[in-house]
């Protein structure tokens, strides 16, 4: 996810609202919506503005089932993270397209099941590494760095990643509603090309939004016509190509909820979908 850079002060630490002012100089426009702020309200967090919380209200109005979709979606990366760090055995990780910080953040999934996971989050946006900076804490046992870079340069972000990790061990690769932001021919090359630089026995998890249901597609649609950063849905099928070459992990390829769920959870109907792979 993408948004503009903002100064973190004591009252963003504090999980208060965002300051709703003029920020010219800053990078952030708060005349446009932005997704990782959007997503962050859908989530219950006090990260955005205005714009952000009436587009998100507009969305819901078409289709109310989108903050279900934000929470399985969140649930999903606690249970994969969960899964990778325990049974897998994974002590590193490598999540692109951070976002903006809120429960269950990927180090404090892992490093609940193995303190000593190291976590690389990776982003370009200038208001999320800041909010990751000055919120995001790691365990003393295992350190958590953050790069400034954009995912469109795999390259880089695997070189800089390889100063910060160990490639001689087996690495998750975290896309977590990122690659939405991109259409297929752009969206595969990236992927595979991230895929190909970490060695035998890493892991790869994805989710992103299907094309599954009317009222999500419309209200998608709306969204990306209000000249915000566009987000594509895909159908199942398109999902496939991100995993090729990858031994899925059980279930597969299915909606979010449906990966792995906790005995109690809810079966709830979400029209995203997830999967998580290991490279031979």
């Amino acid at each position: 996810m993408t948004s503009k850079g903002i100064l973190v002060t004591e009252e963003h630490a504090s999980g208060q609202d965002a300051p709703e002012k003029d920020t010219t100089g800053t990078g952030i426009d708060t005349t446009v919506p932005h997704s990782a702020r959007i997503w962050n309200y859908w989530l219950g967090g006090k990260d955005n503005y205005a714009v952000d919380r009436e587009a998100g209200d507009q969305y819901r109005a078409i289709f109310p089932g989108i903050t279900v979709v934000a929470r399985s979606s969140r649930g999903f990366l606690t249970r994969a993270v969960r899964y990778l760090a325990g049974e897998a055995g994974v002590r590193q990780f490598l999540d692109i397209g951070t976002g903006l910080p809120t429960a269950d953040n990927t180090h404090q999934v892992a490093q609940r099941v193995a303190p000593e996971s190291k976590i690389v989050y990776v982003d370009n946006d200038p208001l999320v590494l800041a909010y990751a900076r000055a919120l995001l804490a790691g365990q003393p046992e295992g350190p958590i760095e953050y790069l400034d870079a954009d995912i469109r340069n795999p390259e880089a972000i695997l070189d800089a990643a390889a100063g910060l990790l160990d490639f001689k061990q087996p690495i998750a690769l975290m896309l977590m509603g990122i690659m939405g932001h991109f259409p297929d021919e752009e969206a595969y090359p990236i992927v595979h090309r991230l895929q190909a630089g970490l060695p035998s026995g890493s892991y790869f998890a994805l989710y992103d939004g299907a094309d599954t249901n009317e009222a999500f597609a419309v209200a998608q649609q709306g969204y990306n016509d209000s000249g915000a950063v566009p987000y594509y849905l895909r159908s199942p099928a398109r999902f496939e190509p991100f995993f090729e070459g990858l031994e899925m992990v059980e279930p597969g390829l299915v909606p979010v909820p449906l990966w792995r769920p906790d005995p109690d959870a809810e079966q709830v109907e979400v029209y995203s979908y997830c999967g998580v792979a290991r490279k031979p």
